[in-house]
């Protein structure tokens, strides 16, 4: 991760309110909440087991489709 992939995280992160705590980004990133890239460019296909407790899952039919901010970006930008 360059400089300023981590500016535009610090940015990310200054701006929204996470109700997990950064966890994702307390270990690095390395361990994330399961999503998959969609065509759609602010959202994920969220495949956590409990995506109803996030306040960034939103139901779509039978999926939660995923708009935190942070997660998208790490997926979008950084293939994570």
């Amino acid at each position: 991760m360059n400089e300023e992939h981590r500016k535009k995280i610090e940015e990310i992160m200054a701006g929204m309110v996470c109700t997990k705590a950064f966890k994702c980004a307390a270990c690095g990133f390395e361990h994330l909440c399961k999503a998959r890239d969609t065509d759609i460019e602010n959202c994920l296909i969220c495949l956590d087991a409990a995506p109803g407790q996030c306040p960034f899952a939103v139901p779509m039919g039978k999926r939660h489709l995923c708009y935190c901010p942070l997660r998208v970006y790490l997926a979008k930008e950084l293939g994570k």
